[in-house]
């Protein structure tokens, strides 16, 4: 698995699921990947036999802005 800031994909490489960099001393977290054109998450402890949620790009950039200005941050507060 590829590793990356969370956010960002490694260009050029569709359907490598990957994680946040922040995350690699614990097995639970979601995993992000790019295929045929949308974003896919998923919880990592499901893996292969878990739900998968898709997202189209703007959609994704959509939740990532609002990630980044703090919008969700009271969820884990």
């Amino acid at each position: 698995m590829i590793s990356a800031p969370f956010g960002e994909f490694v260009m050029g490489i569709d359907s490598t699921w990957i994680k946040a960099s922040g995350a690699e001393d614990s097995d639970e977290f979601v995993e992000m990947r790019r295929i045929d054109g949308m974003i896919e998450v998923r919880y990592s402890k499901d893996g292969e036999t878990g739900d998968v949620l898709s997202f189209t790009p703007a959609e994704w950039d959509a939740w990532l802005d609002g990630a980044k200005k703090g919008e969700f941050d009271h969820l884990v507060q």
